[in-house]
């Protein structure tokens, strides 16, 4: 499976101090979000080891619908680099927008806690061959910022 979408309502043990769903919160469902295409696609226990770019682009209001969209976007020996883009919006008009987004990197591990290879994925649609795309030039453009 090269992607999962997560769906459920925020709740109110969610709230920040003002009144909207706090980022952390956020940053979990992203985490649960890519560990789950992830876990799928490598068909064993995986790690996060690297989050990139996350961008907040609106809050999410209690008592909207949310979605966690992880679609992988390309692979490396033992990683998996996932795409993972928020989205919240009213579940009686169906109307969304996004709220957040990133990019996010997990290692598939064996019994011992070693890397171990995942079969590679190989976009076929336009829509996936950009997404491949886009990723690498992220990671790539935060790789050369670090150095």
């Amino acid at each position: 499976m090269s992607s999962i979408t997560l769906r459920f309502l925020a709740q109110p043990d969610t709230v920040n101090f003002g009144g909207k769903v706090h980022g952390g919160t956020v940053m979990k469902w992203i985490d649960e979000a890519g560990y789950a295409c992830a876990t799928a696609w490598a068909k064993r226990y995986c790690v996060t080891v690297y989050v990139d770019g996350i961008r907040f682009l609106r809050p999410i209001r209690i008592g909207e619908l949310v979605e966690v969209q992880a679609r992988l976007a390309f692979t490396g020996n033992s990683s998996m680099n996932i795409s993972v883009e928020v989205s919240s919006g009213d579940i009686r008009t169906g109307a969304m927008e996004t709220t957040t987004e990133c990019v996010i990197v997990f290692v598939a591990l064996d019994d011992d806690g070693k890397p171990v290879p995942v079969d590679s994925w190989n976009p076929e649609t336009p829509g996936e061959v950009a997404l491949a795309s886009r990723v690498r030039a992220q990671i790539e453009a935060s790789r050369a910022h670090r150095h």
